[in-house]
């Protein structure tokens, strides 16, 4: 694609519209402005779509939206499955609301009927609805928790999981098929409401969807009792969670729930915060003062579509609210929920736990105590979804799942990281061991004390644009090309190229394959239980590198990961 051609076919055509135009317009003395609007089209990726919000091929627009949009109506014609319908949802950011009833208007134009969420409704709460009204796929419109000037489009299949292979591919082929923008199909609301394919839906499906959260609850009572006093802070960093959070910590038996005003309601402008990631400590500040205010146990945030969930907890020892990683916090989840089920006799006895493999090496220790099954994925949480069905295929019960971005699942009633039943799991979890005499800090600490200290960092390397882009695929193909023995103070064990389907043994020599689906993923497992991981991501514009390590104190653990961290990144760094 020569953008400049691109970029004046898109001012002159009458294809598209002069609000479109007068922007383009507006920008025609800023030629690498240009460049980054038109060196290629919005790849529609496994992910769906992301990217910036603007006019132009590489932009998140009403275009490019309904040649997404038009691809998947194409596919699902295709297999025969409209009449089973299209859930939709979205959030607060910028156009997400104009894009969602597009959305449905083009599946509606194709003779596919929708469900489109009365206003903005969490990405949890999407996949139930898939399941629920047994569609044959749902739709988010979000960036989930990327910077206010994104929007994406995420699609997921009839078993409420984002698509994965080969599903993805064909539906990705739909799209490119679609060549020009005039064969987006267009109808009305009036006539696509007359002929019973535009269906609205609203708090009824939040009913059955808080409902079925609820029923979750391990230790009613206790929440109940202690429900009275602990304290909770919570932020939806003007997302979607708050739709649903404070109604349900309410529901259980919290009586002493704040939400923070100034992010209370919904704003893809997101004022009081630079980036609405609840994985960013600086996302807390507003969280933090009303914590200090009103002295509370628990300090909770999700990101804009709700699957994600950020924590500090108060160390009664110092007073001082202490951050969570990903891990951390699912992990406290996990190992409450498992022990207490394993206490009540209804822990299944070939449970699994299902992690990615960039999470952490504890989730293993867990499994092993419990007797339970770890099974290890590909990051994205859809690799999850579709090990849940392998499982369930099997007859092995799914018992928990996360990742370490911060996403975790309680039960199999979806099939997306939800962070609006972590909320309550998190609030339960506090409630028992208030029971105790303990905090959640202190839980966390007596299971490192039960496991070992199990440490994980991760950092990326942002390099945005056309120029950006080669970039990290040069650092990729360097760090694959080059043999690595040795990262910081750790030998290398095992090799693993994910995308070449590769395992080298280094002490061995000994090479085998992967068994997982191929990714641009390089893994490598050190000595002393650490290890590493590089990829680059999948919606942003940066490459990814994680880390792990097991020490024999808090102290320790923490040294060992920042010299590991450092070396890491050095080594990465080399290869630019």
């Amino acid at each position: 694609m020569n953008y400049l051609e691109e970029y004046k076919r898109w001012c002159e055509s009458p294809e598209f519209d002069e609000e479109t135009k007068k922007e383009l317009l507006s920008i025609k003395d800023d030629e690498k402005e240009i460049e980054d609007r038109f060196y290629k089209e919005l790849e529609f990726g496994t992910a769906g779509l992301r990217g910036v919000i603007g006019a132009g091929t590489n932009r998140m627009n009403k275009y490019t939206v309904g040649k997404a949009t038009q691809g998947l109506a194409n596919y699902i014609l295709e297999q025969g499955s409209e009449d089973k319908g299209v859930v939709i949802s979205y959030d607060s950011r910028r156009m997400s609301k104009e894009f969602s009833m597009q959305t449905a208007l083009i599946l509606n134009a194709n003779g596919i009927k929708t469900y489109l969420f009365e206003n903005l409704r969490p990405v949890p709460e999407l996949s139930f609805a898939v399941r629920k009204l047994k569609c044959t796929a749902g739709i988010m419109i979000t960036a989930s928790h990327n910077p206010p000037k994104y929007n994406g489009y995420k699609v997921y299949w009839d078993n409420g999981s984002q698509i994965v292979a080969p599903r993805d591919k064909d539906i990705i082929s739909k799209v490119r098929a679609v060549e020009s923008y005039s064969e987006i199909k267009k109808i009305s609301r009036e006539e696509a409401e007359e002929k019973g394919l535009f269906n609205i839906i609203g708090t009824k499906m939040d009913d059955k969807y808080i409902s079925v959260i609820e029923s979750k609850i391990l230790n009613p009572e206790i929440v109940k009792k202690e429900g009275k006093e602990l304290k909770v802070v919570y932020t939806p960093l003007h997302g979607t969670g708050n739709t649903i959070v404070e109604r349900l910590l309410h529901e259980i038996g919290l009586e002493n729930v704040y939400v923070v005003p100034e992010q209370k309601e919904p704003d893809g402008e997101f004022p009081t915060v630079s980036y609405p990631n609840p994985e960013d400590p600086n996302a807390f500040k507003l969280a933090l003062e009303l914590a200090n205010k009103v002295d509370a146990d628990v300090v909770l945030a999700t990101d804009p579509d709700a699957d994600r969930l950020g924590v500090f907890a108060k160390d009664k020892d110092t007073g001082k609210y202490m951050s969570y990683t990903g891990n951390m916090s699912a992990l406290l989840i996990a190992e409450y929920r498992i022990s207490q089920m394993k206490e009540k006799n209804i822990l299944p006895s070939n449970g699994v736990i299902i992690e990615s493999i960039v999470s952490s090496e504890l989730t293993k220790a867990i499994a092993k105590y419990y007797g339970l099954e770890c099974i290890e994925v590909l990051t994205g949480f859809k690799n999850i979804g579709a090990a849940m069905e392998k499982a369930k295929e099997e007859g092995k019960p799914y018992v928990f799942g996360y990742e370490e971005s911060y996403g975790c699942l309680i039960g199999d009633y979806a099939r997306d990281k939800d962070g609006i039943s972590a909320v309550m799991a998190l609030c339960e979890a506090a409630c028992f061991y208030k029971s105790k005499g303990k905090t959640l800090w202190d839980a966390m600490e007596d299971i490192y004390k039960k496991y070992g200290y199990y440490k994980e960092d991760q950092v990326s390397i942002v390099r945005e644009g056309a120029e950006g882009a080669k970039e990290i695929e040069e650092m990729m193909t360097n760090m694959r090309n080059t043999t690595v023995e040795k990262i910081g103070d750790y030998k290398v064990l095992t090799f693993k190229d994910v995308e070449r389907d590769y395992v080298k043994d280094m002490v061995t020599g000994k090479e085998s394959k992967t068994g997982l689906p191929k990714s641009n993923v390089l893994y490598y497992a050190l000595e002393n239980d650490s290890w590493c991981c590089v990829r680059p991501s999948g919606t942003e514009p940066k490459i990814k590198l994680y880390m792990g390590i097991k020490g024999t104190s808090d102290e320790d653990a923490n040294k060992k990961l920042k010299d590991l961290k450092e070396a890491m990144v050095a080594l990465v760094k080399s290869k630019d």
